[in-house]
């Protein structure tokens, strides 16, 4: 992907592009950004078929979660769940 689109004065490049691809699935992005993001889809066919992988696999990342109240399988080791758990307090 080293494509670069114009949308108006402002260029979007492929890697622009990635980087606000959580921003714009979330509907972050304010509404010229959107409009200058969607401007690259349109012509970017690399960018288009980044954009559905990168879909499916938050798809598949939140099916392989579960639930959060879903309890863990018997085989997940006592001493990870303790280091998670730890990890998780210092942040």
């Amino acid at each position: 992907m080293r494509n670069e689109v114009r949308h108006g004065s402002f260029i979007v490049t492929c890697r622009e592009f990635t980087e606000f691809l959580a921003a714009y699935l979330d509907a972050e992005l304010a509404a010229d950004e959107r409009m200058t993001f969607e401007a690259h889809l349109a012509g970017c066919a690399g960018c288009v078929a980044y954009l559905r992988t990168y879909e499916n696999a938050v798809v598949l990342a939140r099916g392989a979660l579960g639930y959060p109240d879903d309890p863990l399988p018997a085989d997940v080791p006592e001493e990870l769940v303790r280091a998670m758990l730890a990890a998780r307090r210092k942040v």
